[in-house]
Formats: structure tokens, sequence, C-alpha cells
């Protein structure tokens, strides 16, 4: 399995409502693709200019196919349009899972 975190920082509270239904469309059009198991994005608590992010994918490929779908130039063109300060995010290969 491979799982992608991190987050999306924003430099106004008021960017991410601005890309709302771009998100919500983002994430509905990636939990369809093949080989995705879960595609979140979720406003901090304690901190609404930050944006995390959570992504579940069956393999490598999965996830490389996901970067090359069509819905992808929407989503990049919504966070284009707000001012998006620092992107974090980072892929990890997991092979043993154990529910805590």
């Amino acid at each position: 399995m491979i799982i992608v975190e991190g987050y999306v920082r924003f430099a106004d509270a008021g960017d991410f409502p601005r890309i709302r239904d771009a998100a919500f469309a983002q994430m509905s059009a990636s939990r369809a693709e093949p080989g995705c198991l879960d595609y979140t994005y979720a406003l901090d608590v304690a901190d609404p200019c930050l944006m995390r992010v959570l992504e579940r994918w069956e393999s490598w490929q999965a996830l490389e196919t996901h970067f090359a779908q069509p819905h992808m130039a929407p989503w990049r063109a919504a966070l284009a349009g707000v001012n998006v300060v620092e992107r974090n995010l980072h892929a990890h290969e997991v092979a043993l899972s154990r529910k805590v």
C-alpha cells in the first residue's frame, strides 16, 4: 500500500472556502479511480489555513496513473487561483500495518 500524507498551507483562512467545490470534485473523481483506497482533504481544526491530505493507493502504478488523470487539471488550476504558501506531501510504501 502507498500512503500519501502531508498538507497544503494557504496564506489566508478564506482561501480554502474559495476552492471547496474544486476540492470536493477532486476527491470524488480520485476516489473513483482504480487502485484508490481512500482520498481525503481536511481542514486542521487548530489552523484554518492548513489543509491536511491523506491518500491511500494499492500501488505506485495506481498513484502514478492518478497524476495523469484529466481531473487533475481543474484541481491544479483551482490551487493556482489561491495563495498557497507551502505544499508538503510525501508518499510512503507501507509493508505492514496494524490496528491501534
